[in-house]
C-alpha cells in the first residue's frame, strides 16, 4: 500500500496520468547517468512529516548516504530526520548532480530554476498538478523543459513515483522495491507497486525502476534506450499510456530485443485514435488493441493485459530457455492435473505427443510404478513414496529428443508439510531439478498448487519453490498460467523479427475525402478497382452502363453506410431497370451523385476488408480482415505497421482465423492470395505515403481464383476538407476511380 498523504499538493500521489504535449525534442540518446548514479543528491521539500513525499523520499535517499552525498532542503531550515536542513539549494555544500522536487505545483517553476542554478544535471520531479491538469499546466511544463534542455540537463516527470537503481544503491521512491534483474518503467505509480508486489511473490525484483509520469522531458523511448544498456537489467517491463514518439519507441525497443533484452508491456489500447470518431470499419477496428498489438509485434515486444500476466511472462523470459518447438511433456502426481494440463496445452496449439515405447519404458523404470507414462506422465503416488522420482523423470524427459519442453503440475512444493524429512528431500530434489535444466539446456516449467503459500523458513535453507525459482525455473500457482507462458515463448521463438517498416517520404494531398477521392488515389497507384462512373442524371447513368457493359451496380456514394440505407443495388441488367433504380434513389435519398459500376462475379470468391489507419502513436497501421457488411461483427482481423511488402501482406492474410476460406479447405479451391497480397501492399503504401490520409479502406476486396478486385472504397482526410474543397459531386471527380 502507498503511505497515506496529507491533503496538499506536495503529498498528492502521482499514480495515473493523462496525455501531455508532444515531446519537444527527438534527440536519439539522452545521458541519464546523473539520474541513476549521481555522486550527490538534494531533496527539495524534505520533511519530518511521515505523511509527505518529502519524508518518504528523504528516508530512502539516505539509504545510499554511504555512497553519495545526500542533502536535505527545507525552506524552514532546522533539521530533518536528525540531519541539518538547508533553506535553499544554493546553500548546499556540494553542487547536487540530481535534485528531487517534492514541492507543491505552485512552487515548481521556482524549484526548477533553483535546481539548474545550483548545477543540477538531472531533476526528478515528483510534483503533481501540472500537465495532467490541463493546458495551463502543460504550458508550464513545456517552459520548464525548455530551460532544463538549455542547461544540458534532463527532467523525469513531473507527477511521478520516483527512480530506483539497485546496482548504484539509489532509492528515490515512496516504497521499497525488491531487488532483482528487471528494469521497470511505469506511467502509473500504483500499478508499478502492484507489479513490484507480484514480482516479489514470484521471487523476482528490479535492477532499475523509473516512473515516467507526464513525460514532459524524458519519455518512454529515452528510458527504454537507457535501460537496455544498464548494468544488471536482463528484461524490461513496461506500463505506458502515452507514446509521444511512437516509432522512436519501437526502434529502441527492437534494438533492445535484438541485443538480448526482452521487453514485456502492459499498454492502454485506446489513446488518441480511440478518441477520434472513426468513419470507416478500419478506423473502428484498428483504433484500439490491434494497433498496439501490431506495434508490439513489429518491435518484438510481448504485449500483456494485466500485472499478473506481466510477472508470469517475465518468469519465463528471464529463464532464458525458450522451447525449440511445441512438443510438450507433462508430468503430474495425479491424473486430474495431467488431464487438465493436456487439455489446456492443446487448446493453445501445443502438442502433447504420445511417447514411443522405448521412451515410455524408460519412464516406467524411472517412476518404479505402473502409472501412465505415455504423456501425460502420471506418477500415481510415486511422488510421496519417492520424491526423487521427480528428478529421474525430469532427467529422462529433458534429455529426450522427442520433447521440446517439460511442464510439471500438481503438488510438488507442498510435500514438506508432511514432515521435516520430506521437506528436506523435496528441497534437495528442487535443487537437482535446477541442475538438470542447466545441464540439458531445455525449459522446465512448474505448476505447484501451493506456490502462493510456500514457506521460506523450511528446513534446509529455503523452500523447494524458492530453490526452483533461484535456479530460474518458472513456478506458477495455476496450470493455465504455466501453459500460456509456454505457448507465448514458443510463438516468440518462431516469430522472425524484421526491420521496422520505414515510413515513406510524404506526398501531398489528398485535400478531400469521399468515395471517388478514395478510388482515384488507389487507382493511380495501381490498386485493382472495378471501373466506375459518377452520374447525376438518367442520361449519364445510361451512357455509363453502356460503356461499362451490363449488368451494372448502382451506389449512392454520398453516404458512408450505403447498404444500410438501401443505397446499393446490384445486377441492374437493362435501361428500364436502371432508370427506375436511379429515380427511386434520387427520390428517397436526395439529388446527390450516384456511381454506376462494373459488376464482379462473386461466385466462389471471398470478401476481405483491407484498410490502413494513421495511428497517432505509431503511424500508419494496415489491417486485413474477413470483410463485407459483417466486418465489425466478425472482427476476424490482423494488423501490422505499414507499409507492407507483398510477402508481409500475404502473411497477414493467412494469419486470419478464416484464412482457409481463401487458401482452400475441404475441397474448396484456393483463391488468388498473391493478387490479394499485392492489393494490400499497394493500399498500405498509398496510405503511408500520404500524411493527410487518416483512414483508407477498401471493403470489400473480392478475392477470386484469378484476381482480386476492390468493390468499394472510403477515405478520411485529416485535417478535414474545407467546405470549398471538391466533393464526389464535382465534375473534376468524374471517372477518377476508373482503373
Amino acid at each position: 500500500m502507498t503511505p497515506a498523504s496529507e491533503p496538499d499538493q506536495a503529498a498528492t500521489h502521482p499514480c495515473d496520468t493523462h496525455n501531455c504535449e508532444t515531446h519537444p525534442c527527438d534527440t536519439d540518446r539522452r545521458d541519464l547517468h546523473y539520474l541513476f548514479d549521481p555522486t550527490s543528491v538534494a531533496v527539495l521539500g524534505a520533511s519530518d512529516n511521515p505523511r509527505k513525499w518529502g519524508n518518504w523520499l528523504s528516508r530512502n535517499a539516505l539509504r545510499g548516504a554511504h555512497r553519495r552525498e545526500v542533502m536535505l532542503v527545507n525552506r524552514r531550515g532546522g533539521t530533518v530526520l536528525g540531519r541539518p536542513a538547508h533553506r535553499d539549494l544554493l546553500e548546499v555544500p556540494t553542487p547536487p548532480e540530481l535534485v528531487v522536487l517534492a514541492v507543491p505545483a505552485g512552487a515548481f517553476d521556482r524549484a526548477v530554476d533553483e535546481a539548474l542554478d545550483a548545477g543540477a544535471r538531472a531533476i526528478l520531479a515528483v510534483t503533481a498538478g501540472l500537465g495532467e491538469t490541463g493546458p495551463d499546466g502543460a504550458r508550464r511544463e513545456a517552459a520548464a523543459v525548455e530551460r532544463v534542455r538549455r542547461a544540458g540537463a534532463v527532467l523525469l516527470g513531473p507527477n511521478c513515483l520516483g527512480v530506483m537503481d539497485a546496482t548504484t544503491e539509489l532509492h528515490l521512491t515512496s516504497n521499497e522495491l525488491p531487488s532483482g534483474s528487471i528494469g521497470l518503467i511505469s506511467q502509473s505509480g500504483n500499478l508499478a507497486l502492484e507489479v513490484a508486489a507480484r514480482a516479489a511473490a514470484a521471487g523476482l525484483g528490479f535492477s532499475r525502476f523509473a516512473s515516467i509520469g507526464n513525460q514532459a522531458d524524458l519519455d518512454v523511448a529515452d528510458l527504454v534506450a537507457d535501460f537496455a544498456r544498464a548494468e544488471g537489467v536482463e528484461a524490461i517491463a513496461l506500463y505506458c499510456e502515452d507514446f509521444h514518439r511512437g516509432r522512436r519507441f519501437l526502434e529502441v525497443a527492437r534494438e533492445a530485443t535484438v541485443a538480448g533484452t526482452p521487453i514485456a508491456m502492459i499498454a492502454v489500447a485506446g489513446g488518441g485514435a480511440a478518441g477520434r470518431a472513426a468513419r470507416s470499419h478500419t478506423g473502428a477496428i484498428v483504433s484500439g488493441a490491434p494497433a498496439v498489438a501490431a506495434a508490439c509485434r513489429a518491435a518484438g515486444i510481448e504485449h500483456v493485459s494485466t500485472p499478473r500476466e506481466l510477472v508470469d511472462l517475465l518468469q519465463g523470459l528471464l529463464a532464458g530457455r525458450s522451447p525449440a518447438g511445441r512438443r510438450l511433456a507433462l508430468v503430474a502426481d495425479g491424473g486430474g492435473h495431467g488431464a487438465v494440463a493436456a487439455g489446456l496445452a492443446e487448446d493453445r496449439g501445443l502438442v502433447v505427443p504420445s511417447f514411443a515405447t522405448e521412451l515410455s519404458d524408460r519412464l516406467t523404470a524411472a517412476t518404479g510404478t505402473v502409472g501412465g507414462t505415455s504423456n501425460p506422465v502420471d506418477l500415481a503416488g510415486a511422488g510421496e513414496n519417492d520424491l526423487w522420482s521427480f528428478a529421474r523423470i525430469a532427467d529422462t524427459l529433458l534429455g529426450s529428443d522427442a520433447v521440446d519442453a517439460v511442464v510439471m503440475t500438481g503438488y510438488f512444493g507442498g510435500y514438506g508439510a508432511y514432515g521435516d524429512d520430506l521437506g528436506a528431500t523435496e528441497q534437495a530434489v528442487a535443487s537437482s531439478l535446477g541442475d538438470l535444466v542447466a545441464r540439458h539446456g531445455k525449459a522446465l516449467f512448474v505448476h505447484s498448487m501451493v506456490a502462493d503459500a510456500h514457506d521460506g523458513g523450511s528446513p534446509g535453507g529455503g523452500s523447494a519453490i524458492e530453490r526452483l525459482r533461484s535456479a530460474r525455473v518458472p513456478v506458477y500457482s495455476d496450470i493455465e498460467a504455466a501453459v500460456v507462458v509456454v505457448s507465448r515463448l514458443c510463438e516468440r521463438a518462431a516469430r522472425p523479427l524484421r526491420q521496422l517498416p520505414p515510413v515513406p517520404p510524404p506526398l501531398p494531398g489528398p485535400t478531400a475525402g469521399g468515395y471517388f477521392a478514395a478510388r482515384g488515389l488507389l487507382a493511380a497507384a495501381g490498386f485493382p478497382m472495378l471501373a466506375a462512373h459518377v452520374v447525376h442524371d438518367p442520361l449519364t447513368a445510361l451512357c455509363a452502363a453502356d460503356q461499362l457493359g451490363w449488368p451494372v451496380a448502382v451506389k449512392a456514394v454520398a453516404f458512408e453506410h450505403k447498404s444500410d440505407l438501401g443505397g446499393v443495388v446490384l445486377g441492374v441488367g437493362d435501361a428500364a431497370t436502371l432508370e427506375a433504380v436511379t429515380a427511386e434513389m434520387w427520390s428517397r435519398l436526395g439529388p446527390g451523385p450516384l456511381s454506376v459500376e462494373a459488376m464482379a462475379d462473386p461466385a466462389g470468391g471471398v470478401e476481405l476488408l483491407v484498410g490502413c489507419v494513421r495511428d497517432p502513436r505509431f503511424g500508419p497501421v494496415a489491417l486485413v480482415g474477413i470483410g463485407g457488411v459483417h466486418a465489425e461483427v466478425l472482427r476476424d482481423v490482423a494488423a501490422a505497421l505499414a507499409p507492407l511488402d507483398e510477402q508481409q501482406a500475404e502473411q497477414l492474410i493467412v494469419s486470419l482465423r478464416g484464412a482457409a476460406l481463401i487458401t482452400g479447405t475441404r475441397g474448396r479451391p484456393s483463391l488468388d492470395v498473391p493478387a490479394a497480397a499485392r492489393a494490400v501492399a499497394i493500399l498500405s503504401s498509398v496510405a503511408a505515403s500520404h500524411p493527410a490520409v487518416a483512414e483508407l479502406e477498401v471493403n470489400p476486396l473480392l478475392v477470386t481464383r484469378s484476381g482480386a478486385y476492390g468493390l468499394d472504397a472510403r477515405i478520411v482526410v485529416d485535417p478535414p476538407a474545407s467546405p470549398s474543397a471538391p466533393t464526389d459531386g464535382d465534375a473534376s471527380s468524374a471517372g477518377g476511380g476508373q482503373p
